[in-house]
C-alpha cells in the first residue's frame, strides 16, 4: 500500500500579516541548513559594516586619485582636500553604502528566499500612514535633539572626543564644499535613505524579529542602526531616529515608508547644510547642540505618541479586516 503524499511544503514558511499573497517561503540555502536567523543578522552586521567601509575608502582614493590628487596631498591636508574636493567623496560614500550595505542586504536575502521583495516588505505604502509617519518625524524632532543634549553630557575618554571632533570637522568639510544641491540630495539623502534602510530594515530587522521578536527586533535594529554611524555623541538620538523607523517597518508592513521617512530626515539635514554656507557665524556643531525648550520637547512628545497611537489603531484595524477577507474568500 502506498504512502500518502504530504500536502505541505517541504520548506519553512515566514508568517506576515500584511502579505496578500501568503506566506513567505524559506527555501533558501541558509534556511535550508538551519542557520539561526539572528546568528545569521550579526554575521551580515560584520559584513556590510565592514563591506561599506572597505569599499568606501578604495572608492574615496580611487575618486581622488582620478581627479589629479596625489596620496602625499591627502595625507598633508584631508580637511582642506575635503571641501575642495566634496562631490567625490560624497559619491565614493555613495558607492561604499550600494555595494557594501545595499547589494549585499539583497544578495542575502536570496539565500533565506526566492521572493525577495515580500521578504524585505518592499510593497507599496498607505498614503495615511505615510503622511501620519512625516508628521511623526516632525513631532520627533525635537525629542531626538534633546537626546542628543542629554547624550553629550555622559562622559567620553578623551581621544574618543578627539575622534569625534575630527569626524564633525570633516563632515562639515563636505557638506559646506562647493556641491550642487540636488547632487548632494542624492548622495546624501537618496542612497543612504535606500540603502541603510534595505539593509537594517529590510534584512536586519526582519531575522532580528524572526529570532528575537518584533518588540526586541525594532529596538535591536535601532541600536545597531545608530551605532553603525560611528558617533558616540549621537548614539542615543540616531538610536532613538532608527528604532522609530523599524517601528514604522513593523507597523505598516511597508520598508518604503522608513525609506521616505529616512530621506526627509537626511533632506532636511542637507537643507540646513546649505543655510549654515550662507551664514559665517554659524556651523553644523552649534546647531546640533541648541537647546531646545522643555516644553518643545514635551509638546513634540505629546504628539509623536498620539501620531503613533493612530498609527497602531489605524494598522490594527486594516490587519483585521484583511484578515476577515482572507477568511470570507472562495476556495479555489
Amino acid at each position: 500500500m502506498s504512502e500518502p503524499v504530504s500536502s505541505e511544503p517541504a520548506y519553512a514558511v515566514l508568517p506576515d500579516p500584511w502579505e496578500r499573497a501568503g506566506a513567505i517561503p524559506l527555501n533558501g540555502v541558509l534556511e535550508r541548513n538551519k542557520f539561526h536567523p539572528v546568528l545569521v543578522a550579526f554575521i551580515a552586521l560584520a559584513v556590510g559594516m565592514v563591506g561599506y567601509m572597505i569599499v568606501g575608502n578604495i572608492a574615496t582614493f580611487a575618486l581622488l586619485l582620478m581627479e589629479g590628487v596625489s596620496l602625499q596631498e591627502m595625507a598633508a591636508d584631508l580637511p582642506g582636500i575635503m571641501e575642495e574636493q566634496a562631490g567625490p567623496l560624497l559619491a565614493a560614500n555613495a558607492i561604499g553604502l550600494f555595494l557594501g550595505m545595499g547589494l549585499v542586504a539583497v544578495l542575502l536575502v536570496r539565500l533565506h528566499s526566492s521572493r525577495l521583495w515580500a521578504f524585505l516588505r518592499l510593497r507599496a505604502p498607505d498614503a495615511t500612514a505615510l503622511v501620519l509617519s512625516l508628521l511623526g518625524l516632525i513631532a520627533f524632532i525635537p525629542v531626538v535633539q534633546w537626546a542628543g543634549s542629554v547624550n553629550e553630557m555622559i562622559p567620553l575618554p578623551e581621544w574618543l572626543e578627539e575622534i569625534e571632533q575630527v569626524q564633525m570637522e570633516l563632515l562639515e568639510s563636505v557638506l559646506q564644499g562647493e556641491v550642487n544641491v540636488f547632487f548632494s540630495l542624492i548622495m546624501v539623502a537618496v542612497t543612504p535613505a535606500l540603502c541603510e534602510e534595505i539593509f537594517f530594515r529590510g534584512y536586519i530587522q526582519r531575522n532580528f524579529e524572526r529570532g528575537m521578536g518584533a518588540a526586541a527586533g525594532i529596538i535591536a535594529s535601532g541600536f545597531f542602526f545608530g551605532a553603525f554611524h560611528l558617533r558616540l555623541t549621537q548614539l542615543l538620538p540616531l538610536s532613538l531616529l532608527g528604532v522609530y523607523l523599524a517601528y514604522l517597518t513593523w507597523r505598516t508592513g511597508s520598508l518604503w515608508i522608513p525609506i521616505i521617512i529616512h530621506f526627509a530626515n537626511n533632506a532636511i539635514a542637507v537643507a540646513t547644510a546649505e543655510f549654515v554656507k550662507n551664514r559665517p557665524d554659524m556651523n553644523i556643531t552649534d546647531l546640533e547642540q541648541i537647546d531646545v525648550p522643555w516644553y518643545i520637547v514635551l509638546t513634540g512628545l505629546v504628539v509623536f505618541m498620539g501620531i503613533i497611537y493612530v498609527l497602531h489603531e489605524r494598522a490594527e484595524k486594516q490587519l483585521a479586516e484583511q484578515s476577515a477577507v482572507s477568511v470570507d474568500a472562495p476556495l479555489t
